[in-house]
């Protein structure tokens, strides 16, 4: 079978003004990507080359990495795509997307792209029908089902608005028709905009083919303009990764209150309690558990491991086998050993734990530089060290085997293995001075 080159476009230059947010709309976070990410990711693997981003000059440098193109006014989705015309010429066929539409499915492309080149059209149009058309443009088709012409909501007659089958801005089109169809265009409304839907509306008057793929789930399509809207996005893509881990055999105590980002991997038999935030790049190993209320970013949490209540693990943590992160702990690019504990009311940064240490309540490690421009400072820890509650550890430093430290104390210099640390001032007693002070 010939490969036909696809070329794929993702419209995002509009700024979005309902969001009332100086950041652009299609820029704005969503689970842990920007809402155009998402669109982007669910288009690679179709394999289009190249897959172009239609940006304002603003936008453009928020994308390195990314091939844009730059639309130097918003004047409407036509000539959006014409200004990626250059970089999408040779394309055979040229995939256009919205990208304000984060709920998009690879699956859903497949079966667009697979339908319009089953068709022979020159262009077919991605339509839903959803439970509110709000002002989506209505898909007026002719008796025998074929497609008329797509009627924007504020020009549409009340019949024409009481169609349910509108339009989602997605579109394959053959590009040996695009780009003529698309200099043919002349602004019809007062804005001086041109539209992709006139151009659809110019191939149907000039007797070309043009096919319409219904979505089957029209959640999918559905388009982000409201931080409203951001949020129900947000919703349904969280619920969509907690049914794929639970389908593949992680235990989610209370999916309402559980926040997992798409990067982050988790092992069947793990468990993740309620209130639970997972960002990033983090792991989770089989017969871990954690939370509830635990926020874990780009860290792994190992076999068995035990994570929370409460606690923040920030990046470059790694929890070794039956390693501990309690309640009102927080950890910052530290190695917890295996079967080592942090159990409660603790800073660890900056630091390696031996396996089998434990860590006493109220104890930091200390590993600001003195230099703002030098890095942190490493606390490193031993095996089988006991903690003594409230100890600072003053980085760099370093605690051999078997250490313990005594309570309140302030560790600044390396202690040797098998050695007992600290012994503060001891308590003293002045009695009859309870409520006076000194002169």
């Amino acid at each position: 079978m010939t490969r036909v080159n696809l070329g794929a476009v993702v419209m995002a230059g509009g700024l979005g003004t309902r969001m009332r947010s100086a950041v652009p709309k299609h820029l704005h976070p969503l689970l842990g990507r920007r809402m155009v990410d998402w669109v982007i990711e669910a288009a690679r693997p179709l394999g289009a080359e190249p897959l172009v981003v239609v940006v304002s000059s603003e936008t453009a440098v928020a994308l390195e990495g990314i091939d844009v193109a730059v639309q130097e006014r918003p004047l409407g989705t036509g000539d959006a795509v014409r200004s990626a015309r250059r970089a999408l010429e040779s394309a055979e066929e040229v995939l256009v997307l919205s990208g304000d539409t984060p709920l998009l499915t690879t699956a859903l492309l497949e079966d667009l792209v697979a339908a319009h080149r089953a068709s022979g059209a020159v262009a077919t149009v991605l339509s839903f029908v959803p439970d509110d058309v709000r002002s989506y443009g209505r898909i007026v088709r002719a008796d025998d089902g074929a497609l008329l012409e797509i009627v924007e909501a504020a020009d549409a007659t009340p019949e024409q608005q009481a169609i349910r089958e509108v339009n989602s801005s997605i579109y394959v089109f053959r590009g040996a028709s695009l780009w003529p169809a698309l200099e043919r265009l002349a602004p019809s409304n007062a804005q001086g905009e041109l539209y992709l839907t006139d151009v659809v509306r110019d191939l149907v008057a000039g007797g070309e083919p043009v096919g319409v793929h219904v979505a089957s789930d029209p959640r999918e399509t559905e388009g982000v303009n409201t931080r409203i809207e951001l949020a129900a996005a947000a919703g349904a893509l969280r619920d969509r990764i907690l049914g794929e881990h639970m389908l593949a055999g992680v235990t989610v105590t209370d999916p309402s209150t559980t926040w997992i980002e798409p990067g982050v991997a988790l092992e069947p038999d793990s468990t993740i309690e309620p209130f639970t935030v997972l960002r990033g790049t983090t792991v989770v190993r089989r017969g871990a558990v954690v939370g509830p209320h635990a926020v874990v970013v780009d860290s792994e949490i190992g076999p068995d491991a035990i994570v929370g209540p409460f606690c923040y693990v920030r990046p470059g943590t790694v929890l070794g086998t039956s390693a501990k992160a309690g309640t009102f702990v927080e950890l910052k690019n530290t190695r917890v050993g295996d079967r080592a504990k942090v159990p409660h009311l603790a800073y660890m940064g900056d630091a390696d734990i031996g396996e089998g240490t434990n860590v006493g309540a109220g104890s930091i490690t200390a590993n600001l530089p003195h230099a703002p421009e030098k890095p942190k400072a490493q606390t490193r820890i031993g095996r089988n060290v006991r903690v003594g509650v409230d100890t600072m550890l003053v980085a760099p430093v370093t605690l051999g085997d078997d250490v313990w430290t005594a309570a309140g104390a302030v560790v600044t210099d390396d202690v040797p293995d098998n050695a007992l640390v600290g012994f503060p001032p001891r308590q003293q007693i002045k009695e009859g001075r309870g409520g006076k002070r000194d002169d």
